[in-house]
């Protein structure tokens, strides 16, 4: 009798298991051990310790859900009615629940924390984000709706809506969306074709016309949006100088449906498959009006700076995620007569990785701490100016590192890592957003160019950078040479671009310029907490990480 194929194929794969993020991240104790008072870390910890324990069991498990319960659209009812309805899977609803009890907003406003609490909230949204089935793209607009209604907000809609933007009750937690992108462009609003006509001769009460071709987070109670006035009166501005700010809060009827919006679609992403992306048209919806007439664009700015933000967190999270999951698959697949994570040109990747990580890691922990001072009040002018600086070349560097991170810890896990129903192969597809949400690397690294010349914001980068490289103790590691020589290259570009004094020439550079103004603060960053912490780890990961990025091919 033939013997059965199972009975001969008897092997099964250990698949990975979903990491404790919080302790498997050792950089990420580091940096906050080097950057927070005792005191601070020590209050802290339990939530960070808390959001770990999640990200190995509750948020693995609501994250395969949602994306197994993809958003749906009902347009009419059965009776024919109108309605508008998107429904999610109870994970989705589930992980706000939990953003909301962990207070991954709030924690950013929290005032006992002081000048330390964008820190602590970047931690959060680190280990979160990339467990979160990208409920972290909601938060990030929840967070920027908040720092625009309390920096420009009339008092009334202030008291009624930001203390729900940051509640940690989910029953009294809302959401914000952010709905920019039309037909005519995503990253250029100064083609905006959408109008707001003023209700009964009101200055701050208007309808909105038109159509927002990408909005995400399309549940959300509320959205900050820009439209054009048209009062019937004088002629519609064209251009940047012609857009507004306006918050809509979303009126459903006892069916659902949104008052004066119509969805016409979901969006059929590459990625984020769990989030809610719809195309509306704005058929009437009443709005108030934020901030100066016509001044919409400087307006965004402020939304801008706490959404990259996130994204720099949420990309350094995408990666922290491939790495360990990568690290945990490698201890249990054998090959060659031993676990792969045995192997010394497999150490060597998973090493690498976990370097780029923590470089990221630094990059954000840097810009959340300059972010933590300019917000309660305390930053110098020259604080100001290199958070100015650092908020484009910190999502743009840590957006495309997570593509090329999670390309590689798809591929450390073989032909499962190309097979949907592992879950694998989610990481890279929502990677992909990162660098593309809020402003694509040219147009970056152009804000880039546009802070230099406004404010003298990578001046005020590089030249504290100049500072920090010439400081690092050549005992850290034989990178320091290294850095010192990329960082007087860097300068000389500078010098050079300056004294050509040529904007087609200075656009040509500005990618490459940004991008290596953001690794070379990675390391030295890196090198910072090796010196500070002392240990052989930390060490090891600015050795490996100057290795890796900055050593070219044969590094």
């Amino acid at each position: 009798m033939s013997p059965s194929p199972d009975s001969v194929a008897t092997f099964l794969q250990e698949p990975p298991q979903p990491v404790d993020l919080f302790r498997a991240d050792a950089a990420l104790r580091d940096e906050l051990a080097r950057r927070l008072p005792a005191a601070v870390l020590e209050r802290a910890t339990p939530a960070l310790a808390q959001m770990g324990h999640l990200t190995a069991g509750p948020l693995w498990t609501l994250l395969r859900q949602a994306e197994q319960e993809e958003p749906s659209l009902l347009q009419y009812d059965p009776w024919g009615r109108r309605i508008d309805v998107i429904k999610t899977s109870p994970a989705w609803d589930g992980l706000q629940l939990i953003s909301a009890a962990e207070g991954v907003v709030a924690t950013g406003y929290d005032p006992s924390l002081g000048e330390h609490a964008r820190l602590v909230q970047a931690a959060l949204i680190h280990l979160f984000s990339a467990s979160s089935a990208i409920y972290s793209c909601p938060l990030a607009m929840t967070d920027a709706a908040a720092r625009v209604l309390i920096d420009l907000g009339p008092e009334d809609l202030r008291e009624r809506l930001v203390p729900r933007l940051l509640s940690r009750d989910p029953e009294t937690f809302i959401t914000s969306g952010q709905w920019m992108t039309e037909r005519t462009g995503g990253s250029d609003v100064g083609l905006s074709e959408t109008i707001a006509r003023p209700v009964d001769g009101s200055d701050q009460l208007y309808t909105l016309h038109g159509v927002k071709w990408f909005t995400s987070a399309a549940t959300s109670e509320m959205a900050l949006t820009l439209a054009r006035i048209d009062d019937g009166s004088t002629p519609v501005l064209q251009g940047g100088r012609g857009l507004t700010m306006f918050l809509v809060e979303v009126e459903r009827d006892a069916y659902g449906a949104p008052g004066g919006i119509q969805i016409r679609r979901l969006k059929d992403k590459l990625g984020t498959k769990a989030l809610p992306t719809a195309e509306l048209a704005l058929d009437g919806v009443q709005a108030r009006r934020l901030g100066p007439i016509g001044r919409g664009i400087p307006a965004i700015s402020r939304m801008l700076n706490v959404t990259r933000y996130w994204n720099a967190a949420s990309s350094s999270s995408a990666m922290a995620q491939a790495a360990f999951w990568a690290r945990d698959f490698a201890m249990r697949r054998v090959a060659f007569g031993a676990p792969i994570a045995q192997h010394p040109a497999h150490q060597r990747v998973l090493l690498e990785l976990e370097a780029v990580a923590a470089g990221a890691f630094a990059l954000v922990a840097e810009l959340a701490s300059l972010m933590g001072r300019v917000e309660v009040g305390v930053a110098t002018p020259e604080e100001h100016r290199r958070m100015r600086g650092l908020l484009p070349i910190a999502k743009l560097t840590t957006a495309k590192q997570a593509v090329a991170v999670t390309s590689e810890g798809l591929e450390a896990f073989g032909g499962a890592g190309y097979v949907e129903d592992t879950g694998l192969p989610r990481m890279l597809r929502d990677a992909q957003t990162l660098p593309i949400w809020e402003g694509t690397t040219n147009v970056l690294a152009l804000d880039v160019l546009r802070a230099e010349a406004k404010e003298g914001a990578l001046t005020a980068v590089v030249a504290d950078l100049g500072l920090r490289v010439a400081a690092l103790p050549t005992t850290v590691g034989a990178g320091t040479a290294q850095l010192r020589s990329l960082y007087n290259a860097l300068t000389a570009k500078l010098a050079k671009l300056v004294e050509g004094d040529d904007r087609g020439q200075m656009e040509w550079e500005a990618r490459r310029v940004s991008m290596t103004t953001g690794l070379l603060c990675q390391a030295i960053l890196l090198g910072e907490t090796a010196v500070a912490v002392g240990t052989d780890d930390a060490r090891q990961r600015f050795a490996t990480f100057v290795s890796a990025q900055l050593s070219g091919p044969l590094g």
